[in-house]
């Protein structure tokens, strides 16, 4: 799944948005918070079961006003990966949709078999087949993970999404996924400007934004982009959305960029998933 243009900048749900637990109640300033998102242009929607907000998701985009055609609406399965089957169902009927554009196994964490995640996969293109999601993929795979479901995929995953920024650039992982005509989609990709400063990009990242007259902000998030990488981001401040939708505005050159990796490599930051992964794992 090569990412279309509108689809290259995505609202995500998790994180701020997370919800501690699936009560069933519906939190009306979370619909409001997603529904302004919608509002400012935010058409690539993404969620997960994890982030015990499906209700709110599905809720914000039958309130938007917005036709089902023209958003592009992501979930994940991890807590119910046992009964794929059952997850789908459960989604669905939380988003009051009949269908997803984009369905990810959220993580390979459940297993460390091969032929369980060839096993689950398989789950995954049943789903695709009955219409359930047009397209499906993974989130937090690497390499060898992503090897072992194409070695028995039917239908290859279209998209493996996973924390990506300047100080968490995985290796080769980037270009092998272009190989195999796997796309990718970051997540926390503002990371090396909040969290993790400071650190060998900041000047970089400075001199940029006062050149395009941009926030460092919208350098991170463009830095993705030129590399064909999805971005997710949030925020709840609808000025602050409204910013960031100027990405779609400018470019880098290949050198700017280039000049980003290399000193991004010269700092190691996991901002998720920290339990999985040793202090200096830069997988």
């Amino acid at each position: 799944m090569a990412p279309q243009s509108q689809w290259q900048l995505a609202y995500g749900t998790g994180t701020a948005q997370y919800k501690s637990a699936d009560d069933g109640k519906l939190d009306r300033a979370l619909v409001d918070t997603i529904k302004i998102a919608i509002k400012t242009g935010y058409y690539h929607l993404d969620g997960a079961e994890f982030y015990n907000n499906e209700l709110e998701l599905g809720a914000a985009i039958q309130e938007s006003g917005v036709s089902r055609e023209k958003l592009f609406v992501t979930t994940k399965v991890y807590r119910n990966i046992q009964d794929i089957p059952y997850a789908i169902n459960e989604s669905l009927k939380k988003l009051q949709l009949d269908y997803v554009d984009l369905y990810l196994i959220h993580a390979p964490f459940f297993t460390s078999s091969n032929a369980d995640l060839q096993a689950k996969w398989k789950q995954m293109e049943q789903v695709k087949m009955d219409g359930k999601a047009k397209s499906i993929g993974v989130s937090n795979f690497l390499e060898a993970q992503l090897g072992a479901v194409l070695e028995s995929a039917t239908v290859p995953p279209s998209i493996n999404q996973t924390e990506f920024h300047t100080y968490l650039q995985h290796g080769n992982l980037l270009p092998y996924q272009k190989s195999k005509n796997i796309a990718m989609a970051a997540y926390g990709p503002l990371t090396p400007v909040t969290k993790a400063r400071p650190g060998p990009c900041d000047d970089i990242f400075a001199f940029l934004a006062k050149k395009y007259y941009v926030s460092e902000g919208e350098i991170a998030l463009r830095w993705c982009i030129d590399q064909g990488v999805v971005a997710v981001t949030t925020s709840a401040k609808q000025e602050r959305l409204s910013d960031y939708l100027r990405v779609t505005a400018f470019h880098l050159t290949p050198k700017e960029v280039e000049d980003l990796n290399k000193a991004g490599a010269g700092k190691h930051f996991r901002g998720f998933w920290k339990n999985k992964f040793g202090d200096g794992d830069t997988r």
